[in-house]
């Protein structure tokens, strides 16, 4: 067991090295095995986190996002969180003001994160395989730079499928395979 975590710790060290040595602009600590991001990297990647745009925490053990993580990637522009066990996100999700995609399928979400709709910049949002049954259809009707909504395997109810398909100016993927999608 420890040599395993050593191994994933020594694993953690490594990606993060290589970001910060090679200046690249992607972090990607993905099948980590991470239960919370390690606060050691911030230290670590203090010189470049401006220059990161993408980073990958997916399938990792993560129950929470902090917002500290959020205002030190401020420059993030795709963020992928799948395959994790959150059920939210934090306030501070809105500063980060340069964000095109998020995937946060495959969690524990139960309700559309809000947050999310007040990022301007957003044109992909991935939700599949979450719990989520309601979804703020107002608020993402004023999302102008929405293209895609992917909602698949949530227990959606037909209200909510009435209530969004003539408000939203995006492609909204919904379980059973339909696609609504409107000019």
């Amino acid at each position: 067991m420890q040599k395993r975590m050593g191994e994933a710790v020594a694993r953690v060290a490594r990606k993060v090295n290589d970001t910060v040595e090679n200046k690249t602009d992607s972090l990607d600590l993905a099948n980590c095995k991470l239960m919370t991001f390690p606060v050691g990297i911030y230290k670590a990647m203090r010189s470049v986190t401006e220059g990161i745009h993408h980073i990958s925490l997916a399938n990792n053990e993560l129950k929470s996002i902090t917002s500290r993580f959020v205002t030190t990637f401020n420059q993030l522009r795709e963020l992928n969180l799948a395959g994790n066990y959150l059920h939210r996100l934090p306030e501070e999700v809105t500063s980060l003001l340069h964000l095109r995609a998020i995937n946060l399928s495959r969690n524990r979400f139960q309700r559309f994160p809000e947050p999310l709709a007040a990022i301007t910049t957003l044109e992909t949002i991935n939700l599949e395989e979450n719990e989520i049954t309601e979804v703020p259809s107002e608020k993402l009707a004023t999302m102008a730079s929405l293209r895609s909504l992917n909602l698949r395997a949530n227990p959606v109810g037909p209200e909510v499928r009435l209530l969004v398909q003539p408000l939203v100016p995006f492609d909204l993927l919904l379980s059973p395979e339909e696609s609504v999608h409107k000019a």
